[in-house]
């Protein structure tokens, strides 16, 4: 994302200030289009990202196939419950007893992937997912959603998830631990049995100093969840946000909204393409 192109005759090169490293292109092909990515989009734009402890990032790449530089800085990490699971586990060997399960995100769909045997345990029960990246994460354990819902919020998937039958029916909630009560208090008020278990919990990760000079030095900053923008207030400070602020979604902007960090752009599709978006969009507005 620094790069820059010189174009000089053999006899002047020195004229201009090179550093290494600095690939020199003699004769025709000289005349090649050797710069289109410094048109990339973001091209020098510093995105300071916000992904959980040890993941690697999908938008990071994205983001730098666009011209940016982007830079990891983790604010959470994603672990076991307070009860190490056992809710979870228990949920899963009686997956069967279900008549739906909903995930919420892909760490949710990873911890029940790991207390499955496989997707046979599933095997007559519905699946639902909110958001394409639970959705893609489902995909990737050769398991195909039944529904993904048009908003990629609890509110969106209660909008279209279906009534129970007559005889009643049972939901497992697989997501995070101290969640938004919208989802189970809306499919029990429609008449659904919910099981609302804990599948980790995400704690704060302290930021070292070469952390806080990365945050100093961006331009932007993205929000990817409602727990990033807390983790980052309380290892931060609001005052330290990037001059701008994207958020995935209307949950998340919510959120930064609550703690005085002001959100210049949220996605319109809640998912990585559209955070990419408007990423570009904030960018090429600035």
């Amino acid at each position: 994302p620094e790069q820059h192109t010189v174009r000089a005759t053999l006899a002047t090169p020195g004229d201009h200030p090179l550093e290494s490293p600095a690939p020199r292109v003699v004769g025709e092909v000289a005349a090649a289009d050797v710069g289109s990515f410094e048109r990339q989009p973001l091209f020098g734009t510093r995105v300071r990202l916000t992904p959980r402890r040890g993941q690697a990032s999908e938008l990071s790449e994205r983001l730098r196939r666009r011209g940016a530089t982007a830079i990891e800085v983790p604010t959470i990490d994603v672990v076991a419950p307070e009860d190490g699971g056992a809710a979870l586990s228990a949920a899963a060997d009686s997956l069967g007893d279900y008549d739906w399960v909903v995930l919420t995100s892909p760490n949710g769909v990873e911890r029940l992937g790991e207390t499955m045997r496989d997707a046979r345990d599933l095997a007559g029960v519905k699946v639902a997912a909110i958001g394409p990246g639970t959705a893609n994460a489902l995909r990737r354990l050769n398991i195909e959603p039944d529904l993904v819902p048009d908003r990629a919020v609890g509110e969106g998937l209660l909008e279209e998830f279906p009534e129970p039958p007559s005889a009643g029916g049972r939901v497992l909630l697989a997501r995070a631990a101290a969640a938004r009560s919208v989802l189970p208090s809306g499919l029990a008020e429609a008449g659904w049995e919910v099981d609302d278990v804990a599948a980790y919990r995400t704690i704060a990760v302290e930021p070292d100093p070469a952390d806080r000079e990365a945050v100093a030095s961006a331009d932007l900053v993205t929000f990817t969840s409602s727990s990033t923008v807390r983790n980052f207030v309380a290892a931060f400070g609001a005052e330290a946000c990037p001059p701008k602020v994207v958020s995935i979604g209307p949950i998340t902007s919510a959120t930064a909204a609550e703690l005085g960090v002001a959100v210049d752009a949220e996605a319109t599709n809640h998912a990585l393409d559209g955070l990419v978006s408007a990423v570009i969009d904030v960018a090429l507005s600035s």
